[in-house]
């Protein structure tokens, strides 16, 4: 065969005949350039192509050198030649055609694939396109926030410089301050940071600070008692950190918290300066700042702590919003990795010691505060404290249980959330004492008024005041003037004030060890009295009071006398409990959701041993006329009010909960379901209707849905229907800090009118659909690690089809093999390992009761491994070992998906360089001295991202690097390098005489 060099001219074709070189002839000693090599880089089809024109050749006889040199001389004729020639130049240019039209077809052929390939691409987009319309369409919360105003104006410290910080001329710091109240630079309250999150303004502190403007304005500072109690406004500081992203980058994390270290000795030093602040001069200078962190704020308020740079007690206070504290929402970074470990140990070490003087953050208060399942950016499973911070210091509460707010937030709207807001400033102020160094309340109690604002009032940790209250009442009765239930009856007011009279109905309190472990519930759809007020219903828990001769009525601040003058009296020393009230939302034909503009309901809940002190309680109907309203009080069995049903997960996945309420039931029903902790199932609840009439329902059932840890409350008014889903048990989280799974699952809570006098259906089903949406928030980064796995076993496959054949099959062909034999192994070999890996985790783990040492004080367990669910999918029940394959099979269809667009991308760019350029390139590379090593490394990868892919994503990153290195130098393992020849290609010019000519 004869070939034309770029660049000759047709009379030097009869100058020059290429002869092609047998297989063993390539090694001769010559070497090809660096330019040459530059060309090996095309398609894999032109290396059979050589291989079979060098085996054909191989196989006629050719002539020897001698016989070749006669060819330059004139006195051969064509016929001679064509007799000399003819049989190796027709089995080349007989190959070389057969070789092209093969070439063609598997260019065709790199958009085929089989009927098993494409019935798992087919059969993976029909389940990612499930997963991911359930999570746009099912299971999804209303969303109820309230939009804010506010009149911002913001006074930058431009003395906080160098001198103060090196990052002074990257980040500011800013005062707030609200227009028409607060609108000198004087600071003259209790200082908040507000710490903005990963790419956040500094200007997202409007909301609280302007709500705190606002209620200390026209609320606290009309009420003497509060400023003598020590109560003053908030300074809001905030600071601009130029949008910087802290999620993916570890080091800016550490630099903002070495920033704000520093801002906080800057801005405790303003109270001290006579010409910055308007303090009382008889006050202590503020020693501490409150720190409010919204997402990635909130972990550098924590980082701050464990900073060189922090000034010892300077922060006692940390709120946090929609902040990742359990894990990074991101693993891609190293440092981002290696400092939340550190971080987390030195909160989990500080906690774990015996006493207080070695707890470095003793004095500290940590509230994590979630949005839900509104949140589509952060995981709101992330933001648990459970394994960081024990609940003496800190606890994690969801949006949807905060009183009056009842809503989920997503994650920004958390921040200008009206109703929310309102309960964050509110909580600040009441927890500020500026008789203090802190400034702020002692650490308990501190808690307890964040408990007292943040909870709902039900949990086990919630505590009631009335125990700790002496008599403030005293209640003065006739026969007339009240009534006294009969004991195990119902008092049951469907109208106020029908007697014409204020009256008092009094309910016996069953003594302590009563069969059945009686609790008291009241319930009514108006606000009750606080001590003076003039409302309609007022409820108190007296005991019986003789009044001696010559004792005096005057130890009382309150006497309600509802008897007339006659001597038949009866008195009774009596306790408040307004401030044990606990606000419900309505729930009437009306109602929608739980966050409507309504009066909420109000509802009392007291256990015998809280009542142990007293003999009755006196609901006391204040009105004189009849007037709407109703109100229902009993005392209730435990034993009927609350039912446990024995049902294991596998059987509440398949048949589903049915339970039939009596028609003589208590007023607050509560069903405990142990099995259902897990955050990647959704269920369907289904209540029936009752039997009442408009006239005689008082109400409409209400559904209260909660989990212990965290505290997360749903409710659902005028309930028929509601989606059950909870932020329980989540892959990737470690264990709880004191080393305990949940124990009692869901409780679904109904309040229903039992006046009614009719049965009521729960049933209760999973929701598969549902269920599938809730894997996109907690696997989303395995779609990024997954594919890899399947990529890479591609990749191999193809590396080692090349070191057999020569052939360097397409992907879709090689895929279509993976299916066949290592996709299905590797996955199953995964699904027995995650398999594995639950049971011993199932084994091992024991109830707190077993151990030598239980729970004491803030002391944490000594063997937890909070690592253990970072293997693989991130979950130890082995009931979710199908999400391996599942997992494996949605990446098969992305990467051919995937593929075919690179593919499209890639005819584009070949056919537009087609046209820029002629020039031949040749796939070159033959040698297989590392396939051995390429099929390891290739393994390896598809093993590593399958196991620590979400963990330790930027180990995974590295790992493809070193791959794609290790191709490069194998490819030019086989071909000469020279800085020469890299300056030739750099520079454009190649040598036609360094180009290989090959048949």
């Amino acid at each position: 065969m004869r070939r034309r060099s770029s660049g000759s001219t047709e009379g030097d074709d009869s100058d020059e005949v290429i002869v092609p070189e047998s297989r063993g002839s390539e090694d001769d000693g010559r070497k090809r350039s660096f330019t040459s090599a530059k060309f090996d880089v095309t398609r894999h089809s032109d290396t059979l192509d050589r291989r079979k024109s060098e085996k054909s050749a191989s196989s006629v006889p050719v002539l020897h050198n001698a016989g070749l040199s006669s060819l330059h001389t004139a006195g051969v004729s064509e016929k001679q030649k064509q007799t000399l020639y003819t049989p190796v130049e027709r089995a080349t240019d007989d190959k070389m055609a057969d070789t092209r039209d093969w070439r063609r077809s598997r260019m065709r052929s790199s958009w085929r694939c089989s009927l098993l390939t494409l019935a798992t691409t087919l059969l993976s987009l029909l389940v990612l396109f499930s997963i991911i319309h359930a999570f746009l369409t099912r299971q999804l919360d209303p969303k109820g926030c309230n939009n804010c105003r506010m009149l911002p104006a913001y006074a930058k410290f431009s003395d906080f410089d160098t001198e103060h910080t090196r990052f002074a001329s990257k980040y500011s710091l800013y005062l707030y301050r609200e227009g028409g109240i607060d609108e000198d630079t004087m600071v003259k309250g209790v200082p908040v940071l507000f710490i903005p999150g990963n790419a956040g303004s500094y200007k997202q502190v409007r909301p609280l600070a302007a709500e705190a403007a606002h209620y200390f304005h026209n609320t606290v500072q009309q009420d003497p008692n509060a400023i003598k109690s020590g109560t003053r406004n908030l300074d809001f500081f905030t600071v601009d950190f130029n949008e910087d992203i802290t999620a993916f980058h570890g080091q800016t994390l550490l630099d903002q918290a070495e920033y704000l270290n520093e801002a906080v000795a800057y801005v405790l030093s303003l109270y001290h300066d006579p010409r910055r602040s308007r303090r009382d001069p008889g006050l202590p200078d503020p020693s501490s700042v409150i720190l409010v962190g919204h997402s990635m704020g909130g972990i550098v308020a924590r980082t701050m702590l464990t900073m060189p740079n922090y000034q010892s007690n300077s922060i006692n206070t940390i709120i946090t919003m929609s902040a990742p504290h359990a894990r990074p929402p991101a693993s891609f970074d190293a440092e981002l990795v290696r400092t939340y470990k550190r971080i987390n140990d030195y909160w989990r070490e500080a906690y774990s010691q015996k006493w207080a003087n070695d707890n470095p953050l003793w004095h500290v208060t940590l509230i994590s505060i979630a949005g839900g399942g509104l949140d589509t950016v952060v995981p709101s499973d992330y933001a648990s404290l459970s394994s960081l911070v024990p609940d003496t210091h800190g606890f994690t509460v969801f949006t949807s249980s905060i009183p009056n707010v009842w809503t989920g937030a997503d994650h920004l709207s958390i921040l200008w959330c009206d109703q929310f807001r309102k309960i964050i400033v509110r909580s600040l102020i009441e927890a500020i004492d500026v008789h203090r160094p802190g400034q702020t309340k002692q650490r308990a109690e501190r808690m307890r008024i964040f408990k007292r604002w943040y909870l709902t009032g039900m949990e086990d940790v919630a505590e009631k005041t009335l125990p700790q209250k002496e008599p403030t009442t005293l209640l003065t009765l006739e026969d007339s003037s009240n009534s006294i239930i009969s004991q195990g009856e119902r008092l049951v007011l469907k109208t106020f004030g029908r007697a014409g009279t204020p009256r008092a109905h009094l309910l016996p309190i069953p003594p302590l060890g009563s069969p059945g472990g009686k609790k008291f519930t009241l319930l009514s759809n108006q606000l009750i009295d606080a001590p003076g007020a003039n409302g309609k219903l007022e409820i108190l828990f007296c005991s019986v009071f003789p009044l001696q001769a010559g004792q005096s009525a005057t130890l009382f601040s309150m006497s309600m006398d509802l008897s007339s003058t006659s001597s038949g009296s009866t008195r009774l020393a009596c306790k408040h409990a307004a401030s044990d009230v606990i606000r419900l939302p309505a729930s009437t034909r009306t109602s929608k959701y739980s966050f409507d503009d309504a009066q909420p309901f109000s509802y009392l809940q007291y256990s015998l041993e809280d009542l142990a002190e007293h003999q009755f309680v006196a609901v006391v109907d204040k009105m004189s006329q009849a007037t709407q309203g109703w109100a229902i009080a009993e005392f209730s069995d435990n034993t009927k009010s609350s039912i446990r049903p024995q049902l294991s997960l596998p059987k509440l996945l398949t048949f589903g909960l049915h339970v039939k309420l009596p028609a003589q039931r208590p007023t607050v029903t509560e069903i405990k379901i142990p099995a259902m902790v897990s955050s990647l199932l959704a269920y369907r609840l289904s209540i029936g209707t009752q039997a009442c009439g408009d006239d005689l329902e008082m109400f409409t059932p209400l559904l209260r849905q909660y989990i212990s840890e965290p505290y997360e409350s749903k409710y659902f008014v005028n309930v028929k229907e509601a989606n059950i889903n909870i932020h329980g048990v989540a892959p990737f989280m470690p264990p709880p800090l004191r080393g305990q799974a949940l124990s009692d699952g869901v409780s679904l809570q109904l309040w229903s009118d039992p006046t009614c006098d009719t049965s009521i259906d729960v049933s209760l089903k999973v929701d598969i659909l549902g269920s599938m949406g809730k894997l996109v928030m907690r696997y989303r980064m395995v779609f990024a690690a997954f594919p890899l796995v399947v990529v890479a076993l591609v990749l191999r496959k193809q590396f080692m089809v090349h070191d057999e054949s020569g052939i360097f099959i397409t992907f879709m062909e090689s895929i279509d093999l993976c299916l066949r034999s290592s996709l299905p192994l590797l996955f199953f070999a995964m699904t027995c390992l995650a398999l594995s890996l639950a049971m011993s985790s199932s084994s091992t783990s024991k109830p707190s009761s077993f151990s030598l040492f239980s729970w004491r004080g803030n002391a944490t367990e000594s063997a937890i491994d909070y690592t253990k669910n970072d293997l693989l999918l991130g979950s130890q029940d082995p009931l979710f070992w199908f999400l391996v394959p599942l997992s494996g099979l949605v990446s098969v269809g992305i990467c051919v998906i995937v593929n075919y667009l690179v593919l499209a991308v890639t005819q584009i760019l070949c056919f537009v360089f087609s046209i820029l350029s002629s020039r031949p390139a040749w796939v070159r590379n033959d040698d297989r001295r590392f396939k051995y090593i390429t099929n390891t490394l290739f393994f390896f990868l598809a093993v590593y991202a399958a196991i620590y892919g979400v963990t330790y994503a930027y180990v995974l990153h590295r790992l493809v690097n070193f791959v794609c290195a290790w191709l490069v130098t194998v490819h030019f393992s086989s071909s000469s390098f020279s800085l020469s020849g890299l300056s030739q290609i750099l520079e454009g010019e190649e040598g036609e005489e360094d180009i290989k000519k090959i048949p």
